[in-house]
């Protein structure tokens, strides 16, 4: 599954505005996330501080960087992050998520977002944003089952 999810970022879908601001860094809880500070500036980007004035400012860390590089530094970014014992996990085509097992056990989490505003006519040198931020609480903790949904029947 990595293998799958580590090509699928080499073609990085890149999100709307809107997708974006849905795909703001939750716990399976509904807890906000923090944004990752840790994250180093790679050759090629720049610090963002209000993410684009995309919804993302205060709830990700923000890098931009011109939307037709975009790509190719999400996949730098998997690459530094996983010589930092981070594993890409899962996440979606704009999305990935990572975890990381804590010396005393259980695991963080963290999330990588890209976006750019679709307001603007998608060139190359359109800025576009990776976002990163903490997923609270132990991700790799087992969560609640959902309770089955009553089918109405009665008992015979």
């Amino acid at each position: 599954m990595i293998r799958n999810l580590l090509a699928a970022t080499a073609v990085l879908m890149i999100a709307t505005a809107a997708q974006a601001q849905q795909a703001a860094p939750v716990s399976p809880g509904g807890a906000q996330g923090a944004p990752a500070t840790d994250i180093p500036l790679l050759p090629g980007t720049q610090l963002s501080q209000d993410c684009g004035g995309l919804g993302l400012a205060g709830r990700a860390y923000c890098l931009t960087a011109p939307l037709g590089q975009i790509g190719a530094l999400a996949d730098a970014y998997i690459a530094d992050l996983a010589s930092r014992q981070w594993l890409a996990a899962g996440g979606d085509d704009n999305r990935v998520v990572f975890v990381k097992r804590r010396d005393g056990g259980g695991c963080d989490g963290l999330q990588m977002v890209a976006f750019y505003d679709t307001t603007k006519p998608a060139v190359a040198e359109l800025p576009a944003y990776l976002g990163f931020a903490t997923i609270p609480g132990d991700v790799c903790a087992a969560q609640p089952a959902a309770p089955a949904p009553a089918n109405g029947s009665a008992p015979q």
